[in-house]
């Protein structure tokens, strides 16, 4: 099993803002990846779904992809 994307990176706050790290955990259609696929441990799956949603609120991040 690999690390968790954000520990090996040492990234400690997910930040909604940044559009490219929450992009590589969309799929092609603008879903949130699971984290059986990503390999992001629960605790940060967790932070990064809100990040994704808070971004999406603030119209950084499509709803949908078309």
């Amino acid at each position: 099993m690999t690390q968790c994307y954000f520990k090996q990176n040492n990234i400690k706050y997910i930040d909604y803002k940044d559009i490219d790290t929450l992009g590589k955990f969309l799929t092609p259609t603008g879903k949130i990846m699971p984290a059986k696929r990503t390999g992001v441990c629960a605790k940060n799956q967790r932070l990064l779904s809100l990040a994704i949603k808070r971004a999406r609120f603030m119209g950084l991040l499509p709803y949908i992809e078309s």
